[in-house]
């Protein structure tokens, strides 16, 4: 069974403007750093799409590193969040405008 290369980018952008929307109009970091996770997966899948659509490897060797940069950016975001957290006792991006000490 063949899928139409469209489906997977009508998901994608759905996803996309799901996480965007988040990162936009959401008010704690934790909700904001997984909305831009929901945002990179939506270029995950826009990336295995039209790979597969081409017939090149190219896509998933590109959401490889993606998903690592995704990693790594988890790791030092909830890093930083718990630093944060500690000083203000909040997780709202408001009141992190200023980081003075």
């Amino acid at each position: 069974m063949n899928v139409p290369v469209e489906f997977p980018l009508g998901l994608a952008a759905a996803l996309f403007a799901i996480g965007a929307f988040g990162v936009v109009f959401r008010r704690s970091v934790i909700v904001v750093l997984m909305c831009v996770e929901l945002m990179l997966n939506a270029v995950n899948v826009t990336f295995v799409a039209l790979a597969r659509e081409l017939g090149a490897m190219a896509g998933q060797t590109a959401v490889f590193f993606v998903i690592t940069v995704a990693a790594a950016e988890v790791a030092v975001g909830l890093a930083i969040l718990l630093v944060a957290f500690s000083r203000r006792r909040t997780l709202d991006g408001d009141q992190f405008a200023s980081l003075r000490g």
